[in-house]
């Protein structure tokens, strides 16, 4: 753990930063991704003082954040081609116009709890998109949703940062 933490303190918080943003976004965009395990080590870099906690989890919620839109955009935009082609190969095209209908019904409560539900991300912020649900309140759930699951997980890092050498 000491060589760990010696090699961080040698590396850019600027890069750090870049890092959990980076692969905040990319999480929503093609998963998996490991975004929860960078998060909490975010976090855990909070702990032992190497990292703001203000900076490490806005950092987190605006990657994720805009994550959610650009999957959001390629939905409305692309997504009636995309599913007319058949490049939904997990979800059959007689299935497709199913999911339009229980997201246009559901999709807001759909868009809070995805940040909690591993895997969904991509596809539940495309389908947010291919739906047309409102912008403006997808996106605000989406960064709502994803603050209270970033906090959760810098704070739970920090504690571990704050006690890792008890639990070593």
């Amino acid at each position: 753990m000491d060589s760990i933490l010696d090699f961080l303190v040698n590396f850019s918080d600027v890069w750090i930063y870049i890092a959990i943003f980076f692969i905040a976004y990319i999480e929503n965009v093609c998963p998996p991704s490991p975004s929860e395990v960078v998060v909490l080590f975010a976090g855990s870099l909070v702990g032992i003082g190497r990292l703001d906690f203000i900076l490490a989890a806005g950092t987190a919620i605006v990657g994720s954040t805009t994550g959610f839109m650009t999957m959001y955009a390629i939905g409305r935009r692309f997504g009636d081609k995309i599913v007319e082609t058949g490049k939904l190969q997990f979800i059959p095209r007689e299935q497709v116009q199913k999911v339009e209908d229980w997201f246009r019904r559901y999709g807001y409560g759909a868009v809070v709890v995805n940040r909690f539900l591993a895997g969904t991300r991509a596809v539940v912020s495309f389908f947010a998109g291919l739906s047309k649900l409102n912008f403006a309140a997808a996106i605000g759930l989406a960064f709502v949703s994803t603050a209270v699951w970033n906090l959760i997980l810098v704070s739970g890092g920090n504690e571990l940062g704050k006690n890792w050498r008890t639990i070593a």
